[in-house]
């Protein structure tokens, strides 16, 4: 559900908010797999998430008559701050007045569109700067990362998950209007460019969606799965430019080096497990505020020539374990053969 603010009728109003809501619904990906944790109203801008850390075992005998020296109480705190974003377009009398299409409409959409693809991107940025991270190939940095993808570095994914207490995503948030679970097959999940589509459906072992026992389970934006892996692909997490080797095998700058040399782009490929980030959802009470203004007479427009349509959200997001996401860097194969 959004907040709105305007001087249009309910009917209408509630019209242009569906439209921002259809608009942004499809590119959201991240909210589906974080901990989903809405910011109250009227409260700090900081949000706190406390992780109590396990005890150790309790492996020695006791000794008769002694007391052992007991546990003490360890916690890591994740701290998160919620910055404001947000856009508008002007909308003249002229344009309400004399244009063919519906302004309104059009402006709602894309400010869905807008909205959304702000919000993925912030949180994208958020988690893909994880401090548990894989190289492909014999790489060691992100310098030297000249390799795609391969079924290795999701085993070595995995076997880091298994080994820190990960657990599989078993429900994740429904892509709706309301803050909703619903189950799924339980995995990991690897989020990534769309760009490595070619390379993904070329490691060993991979399955695609078509071939799963129940193809009808597979999420929107799924690609398939490798063992206990399955692959999310969105356009909108984007490479780090230019910041791996040079050669004429990846993509460089998001073009072919297959005739001449380049410095090739390095992908991120993000494998979360249960509870490794969180997030301030897009959809939720208000989490985005639409606002329409009409054209109409004041001191500072006095023929009622200006109005507008934008929106405004608070949002952050951030890591809550960091043994419990990955981040695999890659290069992206030229051919998409």
């Amino acid at each position: 559900m959004y907040s709105t603010y305007s001087d249009i009728s309910p009917r209408t109003n509630a019209y242009a908010v569906a439209k921002l809501l259809d608009a942004g619904q499809f590119v959201m990906v991240l909210e589906r797999f974080g901990q989903v944790d809405p910011q109250p109203q009227n409260k700090t801008k900081v949000r706190k998430y406390r992780r109590y850390e396990p005890f150790a075992r309790a492996t020695a005998p006791l000794a008769e008559g002694v007391v052992p020296p007991g546990q003490t109480i360890a916690f890591t705190d994740v701290t998160m701050t919620l910055e404001e974003y947000g856009d508008y377009v002007p909308i003249t009398d002229v344009i309400i007045d004399t244009h063919e299409d519906k302004i309104l409409d059009w402006a709602s959409k894309q400010c869905g569109v807008q909205a959304a693809e702000t919000i993925e991107v912030i949180r994208f940025s958020a988690i893909k700067g994880g401090t548990n991270v894989f190289y492909a190939g014999t790489a060691t940095t992100r310098a030297t990362v000249a390799a795609a993808v391969a079924r290795k570095d999701i085993r070595a994914v995995e076997r880091s998950f298994f080994r820190n207490k990960a657990r599989f995503i078993s429900k994740i948030v429904s892509a709706s209007a309301k803050i909703a679970t619903e189950p799924v097959a339980p995995a990991f999940f690897a989020l990534c460019h769309s760009d490595l589509k070619d390379d993904i459906r070329s490691i060993t072992g991979f399955t695609p969606v078509e071939k799963y026992s129940n193809s009808e389970a597979a999420l929107p934006n799924e690609l398939g799965k490798v063992e206990s892996t399955r692959f999310i692909i969105s356009a909108l997490f984007e490479s780090f430019a230019a910041s791996g080797s040079s050669g004429t095998s990846f993509l460089s700058n998001g073009s072919s080096t297959a005739s001449s040399s380049g410095t090739y782009d390095v992908y991120p490929i993000i494998v979360v497990a249960q509870d490794a980030y969180a997030i301030v959802p897009l959809q939720g009470f208000d989490s985005v505020e639409l606002y329409v203004v009409n054209p109409r007479a004041s001191s500072s427009d006095p023929l009622a020539q200006k109005g507008s349509v934008g929106w405004k959200t608070y949002q952050t997001a951030g890591i809550l374990n960091q043994s419990w996401l990955a981040r695999i860097e890659v290069a992206c194969s030229n051919s998409v053969a």
